[in-house]
């Protein structure tokens, strides 16, 4: 069941290696890496959190606002982009033995896109996150970006 404490382990400095298909919506693209790094702050006694990456190889920076609803009990993931100065439509969803799981409705490229976001191998010095998009209304999906987070002194936050 997820609780207003799930995102605790995000708390502080982390140093990200990003792996990103050139398409987001071809399987078959080839993968770019490129470094970044991110700083995660506690908001409503841990309900509720907020995030900025920078990510210099792309000359951009994205922020995240993460809110618990208490009547849900279920995350919404609120992205915006400071290139674009948008905010995305929100993911919603929860954790469930670890995994967080969250989804929501887009659009890339001209096209409407099913949206997965995926947190895993959680600890208090590192973690992965992963997006994948589908087409077919969740019947199959492309991942298109990972994030590997790690603690820059390998040590957990404060």
């Amino acid at each position: 069941m997820s609780s207003p404490h799930d995102f605790d382990f995000l708390h502080g400095d982390w140093e990200v290696v990003n792996r990103r298909r050139t398409d987001f919506l071809d399987p078959d693209s080839g993968w770019e890496e490129f470094p970044a790094t991110s700083r995660c702050r506690p908001l409503f006694d841990g309900a509720a959190n907020v995030d900025e990456i920078d990510m210099p190889h792309l000359g951009s920076k994205g922020a995240t606002l993460r809110l618990f609803d208490r009547e849900t009990g279920q995350w919404s993931l609120n992205w915006a982009a400071s290139r674009s100065g948008k905010l995305y439509p929100p993911v919603t969803g929860r954790f469930e033995g670890g995994r967080g799981e969250f989804y929501g409705d887009d659009a890339y490229d001209g096209k409407a896109v099913r949206v997965r976001f995926v947190w895993a191998d959680v600890s208090a010095v590192g973690a992965h996150w992963e997006q994948a998009f589908s087409l077919d209304g969740g019947e199959t999906w492309v991942t298109n970006w990972t994030m590997d987070f790690s603690r820059p002194s390998g040590t957990p936050a404060r």
